[in-house]
């Protein structure tokens, strides 16, 4: 590629990725919706829930097709969730940050697939309660494939990070629960902690349950106070959790110096 063809690449290139991830957007949608019935995510064509009337591909297309349809099945009329363009649309800024924050290198790779599992974990999460072992699980060897391939985390981290994760907060758990008779962690939050300590390596743990915890209480505590139902208001862990990566995936050198200084040490 000579010099005038990249410079044209690089400057469509950002344009190029925010559509990518319109597109994988779209995918992701469909995941979030399948996962949990146990469908398939590549077989079968998607139809609305409502009439089955088969989705057009003019349709299909990402953000566009909803607004033509003006939020409904062309078909029946049924509702058409706004979750599908919003996906959309945090994916293709997703893409965006992510190539400008590594350009085309494994690095974007690895991020895209740990940034995309969050976010697709978190919305299943908050509609149903669970984090599919489909997504978790491939998350964390994934997490550790990555670590030996581009060294970031080193690989001693990243299996550090799913020890501390998975082993520990699993021993942790089990003894509330089994003390307490009350359910801590659950199986999910677990093994989404060692996915995301396999990709972020171990110091990265205490930090995400840090955060998590200070976001995970103080939108509870807002919750429980709206809607009046106590101790009783059940709100799913694992957004909090994927936030909480997102944040030291981003700013993790940061978060541990403010630590450290908070802790009375100094950073090296």
């Amino acid at each position: 590629m000579n010099q005038p063809e990249l410079e044209i690449f690089l400057t469509i290139a950002p344009y190029w990725m925010f559509v990518m991830g319109l597109i994988w957007g779209s995918f992701y949608n469909v995941c979030i919706y399948r996962i949990p019935a146990d469908q398939s995510v590549v077989f079968h064509s998607s139809r609305c829930p409502k009439c089955a009337a088969p989705i057009l591909w003019y349709h299909n297309v990402p953000v566009i097709g909803f607004l033509l349809l003006k939020g409904k099945c062309y078909r029946c009329s049924q509702k058409i969730s706004w979750q599908y363009p919003l996906i959309e649309l945090i994916t293709g800024f997703m893409y965006l940050w992510l190539y400008l924050k590594f350009g085309f290198t494994w690095q974007l790779l690895a991020g895209l697939i740990f940034c995309s599992l969050l976010l697709i974990i978190s919305v299943i999460d908050l509609h149903h309660r669970i984090i599919p072992d489909e997504l978790s699980l491939p998350g964390i060897v994934l997490g550790v494939l990555f670590a030996f391939l581009i060294g970031e985390p080193p690989w001693w981290d990243s299996l550090l990070g799913l020890f501390i994760g998975g082993v520990v907060f699993f021993s942790v758990a089990w003894g509330y629960e089994k003390f307490t008779g009350r359910e801590g962690l659950g199986g999910g939050d677990i093994k989404l902690l060692a996915m995301i300590g396999a990709w972020l390596g171990g110091p990265s743990i205490l930090l995400v349950i840090i955060l998590s915890s200070l976001a995970g209480t103080v939108v509870g505590v807002g919750v429980m106070l709206f809607q009046k139902k106590g101790l009783k208001t059940a709100i799913p862990f694992g957004p909090f959790l994927a936030a909480a990566a997102l944040a030291y995936f981003q700013w993790g050198d940061s978060l541990r110096d403010s630590m450290l200084f908070l802790t009375g040490s100094s950073p090296q």
